[in-house]
């Protein structure tokens, strides 16, 4: 069943299914409801589960003005206060992950945690990193000067296209400044506050959110348990279906 609610003037899109304990699935960056077809499949084996798509994605317009996580975790509580939901079971996915983790060190109710292959630590940058930030500041500045607005806009959009990372290139002007705030909120602070029962579900070979930050949810985020899976990458229940979908299983059933 499609169904929206409207949250700080932002249209957004869910889809409910099945019946008993709620499981709220919140997909990555770039991605939709859809994305987490197969898990939801299996979910819905276990309660009534509700699907969002974050703005920006799917069928919910991107928002108006910048957002951060503070947001995007407004958007579930919205729902949660909506729909009456008690005591829900979370997962994310990716940036998804990050509404969980903020959310979860928030709401001492949430009574299942599952983050798969989730965003949320901050990386370590090299010198080289700030060098390339600061530089293009620069070159931004300079072009403002000597093009004007609209030519040095246009000068700009390629640059970042060709530099910038896939997700990134693809985003709209509104979403590239959205993902550039949220991939540098640090949410490492949250993690000793969370309450829930909490799985960490990996892919050792993702480049995106490495195995590393698993290891650091794992061990600052009180009881909780990682099970990675070898040769898969950043969407592990795509790439092992299988036994994501046999640990995912034991999880909801225990």
């Amino acid at each position: 069943m499609d169904k929206y609610i409207t949250v700080n003037g932002c249209r957004v899109h869910y889809t409910v299914n099945g019946e008993g304990r709620p499981i709220v699935l919140m997909h990555g960056w770039g991605c939709c409801t859809s994305t987490l077809a197969s898990i939801e499949k299996i979910a819905v084996e276990y309660g009534k589960v509700y699907n969002i798509d974050f703005p920006g994605h799917g069928l919910s317009p991107e928002p108006a003005e910048v957002w951060g996580i503070e947001e995007y975790t407004g958007v579930l509580e919205a729902l949660v206060k909506e729909e009456g939901i008690v005591r829900p079971v979370l997962l994310g996915h990716s940036f998804g992950g990050r509404v969980g983790i903020l959310y979860s060190s928030r709401h001492s109710d949430v009574d299942k945690l599952v983050l798969v292959d989730a965003a949320g630590i901050k990386p370590k940058r090299p010198l080289s990193y700030y060098y390339r930030v600061y530089s293009f500041k620069l070159y931004k500045r300079l072009l403002y000067m000597t093009l004007g607005r609209q030519a040095a806009e246009t000068r700009l959009e390629a640059y970042r296209s060709r530099r910038g990372s896939s997700d990134y290139a693809k985003a709209s002007p509104m979403m590239r400044a959205i993902l550039s705030k949220v991939v540098n909120e640090d949410l490492r602070h949250c993690l000793g506050d969370i309450k829930a029962s909490t799985l960490l579900i990996w892919g050792e070979n993702d480049t995106a959110t490495p195995i590393s930050d698993a290891k650091y949810m794992e061990s600052h985020i009180p009881g909780a348990g990682l099970v990675s899976f070898p040769a898969c990458g950043h969407y592990s229940f795509l790439d092992d279906p299988y036994q994501f979908a046999a640990v995912l299983r034991s999880f909801l059933a225990s």
